[in-house]
């Protein structure tokens, strides 16, 4: 194991985050946040974006991050680029070609239902929503999109929520949280399945319908590009806080079995990808300045293999490679070693595919990002439509 760095305090962690933005290279920015800051997160988010440095300079600092990252120099050394050369192409395999589990339902009621692999998912806070309709589109921008409806995906998210010690002389205390945090997902339909502190498993929105979870999201398949991941992939949150838990995940033994059997239903159900099932990191995007990572939730130390799938943060992520985008070097300050490999070779595979397209990384680039934005208003448009429906169905049911 590599050997990690003490966490900076807000002074230094700023200086650090400033050096990093003054080096071009993306290996050489990562080697020199791997000597000052190490693999854990030193900090968190919050404490980033409250920062007085950061409040006083983040639009200097987002600038220069764009310039430097569009900046035609910025190349991966050759040494990394042949380590790189020997990764799948495709960010995910084909779900055709993959063995999924054998779940099936034993019980169902209305407060509960019991499948074949030991999972039980209570019903006592679900809910319906508007039916998830949604376009996939072909990674050969020459096809039409193909209109699905069925889960393709999942993204794994935290709640972030407040979080009583696990301990027994806090039963009332813990169970009233849960209830309450519960209810708000209800009420906003945030996510369709929650696991608690202890392991069970909520279902909330309904799996044929869609959730408020990933906001602004892409990811990719073999197949197609998929963009909203609200519509297509299933929100599973795990009631926790990334924060403080150093090296190792902040979900519960409980909580991993519960996502491992949990995650195995869901593909056996609905034929999901093994490397369809990402984090809220991984597929979280800001379409205003075309960079990755706008939310953080599970960046490090999800439990992929636990879970019984493979790591998937090695993948190249898709944004890049697929829609252009770029990635601010302050991401790497809040994310771990596991993370920075799917934004490295994410940036190695839009280089390749540049050059097999005869085009300069930078052009290929705008052309990639041209082609985000002609989908990014189609999508928006269906959305105001979906919303449309949403509100008028809404007044309907109060009259």
């Amino acid at each position: 194991m590599a050997r990690q760095a003490k966490s900076p305090g807000r002074i230094a962690g700023a200086a650090v985050n400033w050096q990093a933005h003054r080096i071009g290279d993306p290996v050489e920015r990562l080697k020199f946040l791997r000597k000052t800051v190490g693999d854990r997160q030193p900090f968190s988010p919050v404490v980033i974006r409250n920062s007085g440095f950061w409040k006083n300079n983040r639009g200097k600092i987002a600038l220069a991050g764009t310039l430097l990252l569009a900046w035609p120099a910025i190349q991966i050394s050759q040494g990394v680029s042949v380590l790189l050369s020997a990764v799948p192409a495709v960010s995910a395999q084909s779900g055709e070609a993959e063995t999924f589990p054998n779940v099936w339902l034993l019980e169902s009621g209305t407060t509960a239902e019991v499948w074949s692999n030991g999972l039980r998912i209570e019903r006592l806070f679900e809910t319906a929503n508007l039916p998830s309709r949604f376009e996939a589109y072909p990674l050969d921008p020459k096809r039409a999109p193909v209109e699905m409806s069925a889960p393709v995906g999942i993204v794994y998210h935290t709640t972030e929520s407040h979080l009583a010690p696990l301990e027994e002389n806090q039963r009332k205390r813990l169970k009233l949280i849960r209830e309450t945090l519960l209810g708000f997902i209800r009420d906003n339909r945030s996510y369709h399945y929650v696991i608690d502190r202890f392991g069970r498993v909520w279902r909330v929105v309904r799996e044929t319908d869609e959730a408020n979870h990933a906001g602004h999201s892409i990811w990719a398949d073999a197949k197609y590009g998929y963009l909203n991941l609200n519509r297509g992939f299933l929100g599973v949150s795990v009631e926790t806080q990334t924060a403080g838990s150093g090296d190792e995940t902040p979900a519960t033994p409980a909580q991993v079995h519960a996502l491992k059997i949990l995650t195995e239903m869901l593909r056996s159900k609905y034929r999901i990808a093994a490397g369809n099932c990402v984090t809220h990191a991984q597929v979280s995007v800001n379409p205003s300045n075309k960079q990755v990572g706008y939310h953080y939730d599970w960046a490090a130390k999800f439990p992929y293999v636990e879970a019984g799938l493979p790591d998937n943060y090695t993948t190249p992520i898709p944004a890049i490679w697929l829609y252009g985008f770029t990635y601010d070097p302050s991401l790497v300050n809040v994310t771990g070693s596991r993370y920075w490999q799917g934004l490295l070779r994410a940036e190695s595979r839009l280089r390749e595919d540049a050059t097999a397209h005869g085009a300069r990384p930078e052009d290929y680039r705008k052309a990639l990002s041209q082609r985000y934005g002609t989908l990014f208003e189609r999508v928006k448009a269906k959305a105001e439509a979906s919303a449309e429906v949403r509100a008028i169905s809404t007044k309907e049911s109060t009259e």
